[in-house]
């Protein structure tokens, strides 16, 4: 993988590659031990996040949407995490996902060159947070694009994407961006906003996905994933491909790990929506950890404002053109 350092590009090693190894220790570069806070809620009464019902957010019934309206806004309030389950997100889709990732990340070298980062560009196979040869490395291959507005896709690597999986990957952003814009609807409601207000905000859209591998390690306690950081965009929207557990929130000073249910997604509030709702939602600090034995596989799906949306009087720039939002 490769990294820049002012004009000269750095080749940082495929995590996945490194796994194949079967390393007893892993390099140095990877051990993270001593910033990794060990504070964990691991008892089997740890609390999980709230889960919403789409479905009931969306509903005719004027008493169960006015639940999950309430419900929506203290779990943004409390938590800025919850899982979202009755979608609408097709299930054949999303299982069409699952397979065309882990294809993604099988593919042989040779293929994988062709969608891999140039210098000074953030899409395609690559790291994006390494600056330096002394730079801690995280335990992860990411694969990153830009998927809408259609028109702002990366020509050189877009259309390279492997069948079927560029043609999966297009339906199944439109559909999240679905999503993303009904909870952004019910949040405007639970805040007393005209959906209209909440519509300006965003304009047309901003969104891009971040696919994320993160291999067995036989250090997982020296190792980090992804470091602790908030979310630059909006709205992430996150699948896990497998059962595997690894992303954690801050919540009451501890780290508490998420259990993902079936057929659901993962969301979290960043730091634009909490500019926006002027901090009654909150960008919460979140991380991925590391397994010893099983890989993990996950798509963070970050929605923002498009270029013509409008924050306040700010004129805001497509917040996934920010290296900052592209995590987890």
């Amino acid at each position: 993988m490769e990294a820049e350092e002012g004009n000269k590009v750095m080749r940082v090693p495929c995590v996945k590659d490194l796994a194949k190894e079967a390393l007893s220790r892993v390099p140095d570069r990877y051990i993270h031990a001593v910033d990794i806070d060990p504070i964990v809620c691991n008892s089997p009464s740890s609390p999980q996040i709230p889960v919403i019902d789409l479905s009931n957010l969306l509903s005719c019934d004027h008493h169960v949407k006015e639940a999950e309206v309430h419900k929506l806004h203290l779990a943004s309030q409390q938590w800025g995490f919850f899982q979202v389950i009755n979608h609408g997100v097709r299930e054949d889709l999303v299982e069409k996902m699952k397979k065309g990732v882990k294809e993604l990340f099988d593919l042989p070298m040779e293929e994988k060159n062709k969608l891999w980062q140039k210098a000074g560009e953030m899409e395609g196979f690559g790291q994006m947070f390494e600056v330096s040869e002394q730079q801690k490395l995280n335990w992860v291959d990411v694969f990153y694009v830009f998927t809408l507005p259609s028109h702002l896709r990366n020509t050189r690597l877009f259309p390279n994407i492997p069948l079927p999986f560029r043609e999966d990957l297009e339906e199944y952003s439109v559909e999240v961006r679905e999503v993303a814009r009904k909870i952004l609807g019910g949040m405007a409601e639970a805040l007393g906003m005209k959906k209209e207000e909440m519509k300006e905000s965003f304009g047309e859209g901003g969104q891009s996905m971040r696919i994320n591998y993160y291999p067995p390690c036989p250090q997982p306690q020296d190792v980090i994933g992804i470091n602790a950081h908030t979310d630059g965009t909006a709205l992430t929207v996150l699948l896990q491909v497998n059962d595997v557990v690894g992303l954690q929130i801050k919540h009451d000073g501890v780290w508490v790990p998420v259990l993902p249910l079936p057929h659901s997604f993962v969301v979290n509030i960043g730091d634009v929506l909490q500019i926006i709702t002027n901090g009654a939602y909150t960008s919460v600090e979140h991380r991925a950890i590391i397994n010893s034995k099983m890989e993990r596989i996950s798509i963070a799906t970050f929605y923002g404002p498009g270029r013509e949306g409008y924050i306040g009087r700010q004129r805001a720039f497509w917040a996934q053109k920010s290296p900052r939002c592209s995590r987890r």
